[in-house]
């Protein structure tokens, strides 16, 4: 197995990398299960939920961005600490709310951590892991997010079974400070990127600033060329990716609950099969990416993924259908993540990779954030199901068009800048 050719230090970056999206999405998929509870106990309407969603992933937006570029300043180690504290908390104190306005802010203050952990994570692990297993190394920590979603969804399911919804809620968005725990094993086992080299020892090294008409290697340059038309269609393949996952993701449970009358019992087992789905698909995609390329493979998931969505949503088919459609729908929707922390890091030189990858990724996520708000309000003129295989179908058609344009960087190998 691949990892038996890793070293310890590599090992150790995997382990924090895994944990930290993991809990990632154990906060942020949290949400998720208390709409319909909210819609009931406080009138929230589903425009409301959609708004809040798309809060949080504008901030994570801004999050990650931010994150890159102080990464690329003063480390990643620190930054990554300071980003999974952070959501840790404001998640935590979603738990206290009693209001739609007061959810909001919380939920929004939470998302500048949600984006910058995985912003600076995947650049960590793609920068100290040997080219050879980059792929396999992004797309197993990219499975962990299936990890943390599969644990919302039993603590969701666990809560629900012995205590109220109007207290089990609260308790879910609770446990979301256990992560905070993370930081303490970054900060005593997890070195610094290799490929990381503070601006002050650059100074030191005698670099200089570019010549006049040159462009610099500030965070600013990732939108001059020659970087520029790398940082557009890279942004455009991250912005469909997500578009199409957050639509599917945020409504699923409210559709189930609500369109096809599943009950809490229901909805968990539907959800835990799908997400077994999107385990296996992060480490079925991470092989793939190493072993056709990440540009075909971008394009083979997107195609099927599209194909899934609309007969999950819009064929006449049954419930026990569903519940085994579930599993390629999965496959497909979080599979196609798992080469894109080793496609950006390869994009971009070192002085700019934290910057370029934090923009890529998360302008992608503040585009993809209208997407639950968009369909939000859809779904009050027209069902949640044609409102989702609408937005994804258009999504996943940008994800091919981006990834054809891109050029292939599979073994490429990522030195520092000095």
């Amino acid at each position: 197995m691949w990892l038996r050719e890793t070293s310890s230090r590599e090992r150790r970056t995997l382990l924090a990398g895994f944990l930290g999206y993991g809990v990632d999405g154990f906060d942020f998929m949290a949400y998720t299960f208390v709409i319909p509870t909210l819609m009931v106990e406080w009138g929230m309407s589903r425009t409301e939920a959609g708004y809040i969603a798309t809060g949080a992933l504008l901030t994570s937006a801004i999050g990650g961005w931010a994150a890159g570029i102080l990464a690329d300043r003063f480390g990643r180690v620190p930054i990554l600490q300071l980003t999974v504290l952070w959501f840790a908390v404001f998640t935590f104190l979603s738990g206290f709310t009693h209001s739609y306005s007061q959810l909001l802010i919380a939920r929004t203050l939470q998302g500048f951590g949600f984006g910058g952990e995985w912003s600076v994570g995947s650049l960590l692990v793609a920068e100290t892991i040997d080219a050879r297993h980059r792929g396999r190394a992004a797309g197993l920590v990219q499975s962990s997010w299936a990890v943390g979603w599969a644990l919302a969804a039993l603590a969701f399911w666990a809560l629900y079974a012995v205590v109220p919804p109007a207290l089990g809620w609260k308790i879910l968005f609770w446990l979301g400070i256990l992560p905070a725990l993370l930081v303490l094993y970054v900060r005593r086992h997890v070195e610094e990127s290799p490929a990381f080299v503070p601006p002050t020892a650059k100074a030191a090294r005698g670099e200089r600033r570019a010549p006049a008409g040159v462009p610099g290697r500030g965070f600013l340059s990732i939108f001059r060329p020659p970087l520029l038309g790398t940082t557009l269609l890279a942004s455009l393949l991250s912005c469909g990716m997500l578009c199409a996952y957050y639509s599917v993701t945020t409504w699923l449970p409210t559709y189930l609950r609500q369109e096809r009358h599943l009950s809490v019992t229901g909805t968990s087992t539907y959800l835990l099969v799908l997400i077994f789905g999107s385990f296996v698909g992060y480490l079925s995609s991470a092989w793939a990416s190493d072993a056709l390329g990440r540009r075909r493979c971008f394009m083979l998931f997107a195609l099927c993924g599209m194909l899934l969505i609309l007969a999950y949503m819009r064929m006449p088919i049954t419930d026990f259908e569903m519940l085994f459609l579930g599993f390629p729908l999965g496959f497909f929707l979080s599979g196609i993540f798992s080469g894109m922390g080793a496609l950006l890091a390869e994009l971009y030189p070192a002085d700019v990779r934290g910057s370029g990858q934090g923009f890529c990724y998360n302008i992608g996520r503040a585009l993809g954030a209208a997407c639950p708000a968009l369909i939000g309000v859809w779904s009050a003129h027209a069902s949640l199901a044609v409102a989702i295989g609408a937005v994804t179908a258009a999504a996943y058609s940008l994800v091919i068009v981006a990834a054809w344009a891109l050029p292939e960087t599979r073994g490429r190998v990522l030195l520092a800048t000095l």
